[in-house]
Formats: C-alpha cells, sequence, structure tokens
C-alpha cells in the first residue's frame, strides 16, 4: 500500500530511514518491558559472574536486540553494571535483596507511558483540557498504588520464588 509519501505503508522517507539506522530505537516502556527487565534481573541474581545477553536472551527466550535496550536502561540507571568486550556482559549493580521491583519499574517509566497514552487520547478542546487534568490525577494515583505494591519485593524474592517451582 502507498502512503501519501509515495513510498509503502510504514517505510518513511529516504532521510527518515537514514535517522532511523544511526539513533538506537529506544526501549519501549511497556509491561512486557517490565516482565523481561525482571526476568533478566532474577537470571543475572542466579549468576555470580558476568553473564552475556545472548545467554539471558535464551534463558527468558526473547529477541536480543530488545533484550540489550532494556539492559542498556537498566545499567543507565545503575542497577545492573555492564562490561563489554569479548569477556564482556552483566551483573547486578548491588545485592538482589537490595533492588526493588518498584525501583525497576522507575527506571523504566512505564509510569509516564500509561499517563501520555491515556491523555493523548483527550482533545485540546475546553472539554478535553479538563478530562486530560482529571486522567492526570487517576494515573498518578494508579501509580503510586502500583508503587506502593511493588516497594515491598525485591530481586531476591523473586530468586527464591522461582526457586521454590523448580
Amino acid at each position: 500500500m502507498q502512503g501519501s509519501n509515495g513510498n509503502k505503508e510504514g517505510e518513511g522517507t529516504v532521510e527518515e530511514q537514514q535517522i532511523s539506522k544511526k539513533q538506537p530505537k529506544a526501549c519501549p516502556s511497556t509491561y512486557k518491558t517490565f516482565s523481561l527487565s525482571l526476568q533478566a534481573l532474577v537470571i543475572l541474581a542466579k549468576h555470580s559472574s558476568l553473564c552475556p545477553s545472548s545467554d539471558i536472551a535464551q534463558d527468558i527466550q526473547s529477541e536480543a536486540t530488545l533484550l540489550r535496550r532494556i539492559l542498556s536502561v537498566l545499567s543507565r540507571e545503575n542497577i545492573i553494571e555492564t562490561r563489554e568486550g569479548r569477556e564482556g556482559g552483566y551483573r547486578l549493580s548491588k545485592r538482589p535483596e537490595e533492588i526493588t521491583l518498584a525501583e525497576v519499574y522507575a527506571a523504566l517509566h512505564i509510569d509516564e507511558a500509561r499517563c501520555v497514552s491515556m491523555t493523548e487520547a483527550t482533545g485540546e478542546n475546553p472539554f478535553g483540557l479538563k478530562m486530560k487534568a482529571v486522567m492526570y490525577d487517576i494515573t498518578s494515583e494508579i501509580d503510586q498504588s502500583i508503587l506502593n505494591v511493588l516497594e515491598k519485593y525485591t530481586i531476591q524474592d523473586l530468586v527464591n520464588r522461582t526457586c521454590e517451582l523448580d
């Protein structure tokens, strides 16, 4: 199907394609990302040495490129440490009992993604602006409730629970 720019839909212009190739894709802020993050952190908690992203991706049956984007965010937020090179890999930057699920959730900015998606559906008219303010208040309350629950659990708790299932 042809788009308005004459290219097939989803292709974009040549300039857009070149720009998208140069810039690393952002890590999506979704519950899937959160789940993959937690799974990767549990794998890292079970390893005493550096663990390559390919091993983690294989263990959790995830696409390696997406996982590396997620791990990059966790590294920037000092949840994990990264060592590059042939002998490189990832490891937790703190003990697993010191990393709360709330910390991981906040690092991925999932709360912002939900708020934006809910408020984007409102219009720029007077009613839409009022709804946007109401939706922001509600999503803030939802996020605080979620963080309160996630603050109760650590990566070590997940390790312990997964070991119980073995």
